[in-house]
């Protein structure tokens, strides 16, 4: 069967849905959405920690953390809808120091890109969230044994920061792109990139159907280097779906108080509330938890492993004290896209013309996803709205040069 649009968005997760929106938002332009699964979610977006935080390394990435936070913020007027099931749970983000020059600086650099933010000593922190232990120690994952803990650290606040839950995200970009006339297609998985004279013509599926369109948009995720190698371009970053292991627990009986966002450097795991605050979620900050590439992402470990569950629970169990492990403990995996050069996204267009990107995420698209749907869908169709992301479109290009940057872990 042939069909036709005038874009067509590979991948139905967060980015691709967040694309689809805004082309559709502000254009008369016929989208449609193919997701290779059953339902959204079961890409990256699914096993997302969905954490919205704003500090970054560049100013770029701030700025586009800040506008993509904005959009879960104002949920419903980005949706362009009254009643959501999505809701921001504003917790605050708390970065733990490991010296009291540890994020010298950063309160001023984050409040000129309009980030609200402040250091707290051990006091503050406690008297905001009881719950934390404020040592600055290393636990000692090696023999398991306590430690007198230490305080002292200088700890940095984002007083903004929150997270969503993604399916409920997912549901609202479903509901909200099919009400401006989206079309999404599920078990539609794009095979074939048909091409004359350097531009896009169309796309085969794997079920036989054909889509004519001149402009293709690979928000495939994890998937995102099958398409590449379809559109026969010649690809310079290593976009490499990678494992990524989470552990969700069950909060603890009287535990004080809220649990923010943490960034743990010392115990190397962040963890945040979910649900409400009735259950934790624990991952790792450590380069060597984001090394596991895959071959097929369609056939990975998708538990987490028993080594990786308990040594994030005993760091968890530093930080806020005695777990209940008669509780539910659920560990799971999902994919990351990691581009292994630099850390930082690919957005934008490529040399087979109507050929865009949005992948290379590396762990920072879910928060991302509502600015870089904005920006690219001002690329595509050359119109900007108020609230449109201000960076430059080079920043993230494909054929940019690598971002400079001192880490290639989360916390880039």
């Amino acid at each position: 069967m042939s069909q036709s649009a005038d874009i067509v968005i590979v991948g139905g997760g967060v980015i691709g849905l967040c694309v689809a929106l805004s082309i559709a938002q502000r254009s008369r332009l016929s989208v449609t959405v193919l997701e290779k699964g059953l339902s959204t979610g079961e890409g990256s977006t699914g096993a997302s920690s969905a954490v919205c935080r704003f500090r970054y390394s560049r100013q770029e990435m701030v700025e586009l953390a800040r506008d993509g936070i904005a959009g879960y913020q104002n949920w419903a007027d980005y949706l362009k809808c009254s009643a959501p099931l999505g809701k921001y749970q504003k917790h605050g983000n708390v970065w733990l120091g490991l010296n009291r020059d540890a994020y010298e600086g950063e309160v001023e650099r984050l409040g000129k890109l309009d980030v609200r933010a402040a250091y707290l000593d051990d006091a503050a922190l406690a008297e905001l969230y009881p719950a934390l232990n404020r040592c600055v120690r290393r636990p000692k994952f090696e023999t398991g044994e306590s430690h007198v803990c230490r305080g002292g650290g200088r700890h940095l606040h984002e007083f903004d920061s929150g997270y969503m839950e993604p399916g409920d995200v997912l549901v609202d970009l479903v509901s909200a792109c099919r009400a401006h006339g989206v079309t999404i297609r599920f078990r539609s998985e794009a095979t074939g990139i048909e091409q004359s004279g350097g531009a896009v013509k169309g796309l085969r599926l794997a079920d036989g159907d054909r889509i004519t369109t001149g402009v293709i948009v690979n928000a495939a995720g994890p998937w995102c280097g099958r398409l590449m190698l379809a559109a026969g371009i010649e690809n310079p970053w290593p976009l490499l779906p990678t494992r990524i292991q989470i552990v969700q627990i069950d909060r603890p009986d009287g535990l004080e108080g809220d649990i923010p966002i943490c960034a743990d450097p010392a115990s190397g795991i962040y963890f945040r509330p979910a649900r409400g605050g009735d259950q934790i979620i624990v991952g790792s900050l450590l380069e060597k938890d984001e090394r596991e590439h895959i071959t097929d992402p369609d056939s990975f470990l998708r538990l987490a492993d028993d080594t990786f569950i308990r040594e994030k629970l005993f760091a968890l169990e530093h930080r806020i004290g005695r777990l209940d492990y008669r509780k539910r403990i659920v560990g799971y995996s999902g994919l990351y896209t990691i581009n292994t050069v630099d850390v930082h996204p690919v957005v934008g267009p490529t040399p087979l013309s109507g050929f865009y990107v949005a992948n290379g995420f590396s762990g920072h698209g879910f928060k991302l996803a509502p600015a870089i749907g904005r920006l690219l869908a001002a690329q595509i169709t050359k119109k900007s709205l108020p609230g449109d992301p201000q960076i430059a479109p080079e920043f993230l290009a494909f054929d940019r040069a690598p971002v400079s940057i001192e880490t290639k872990s989360v916390l880039a």
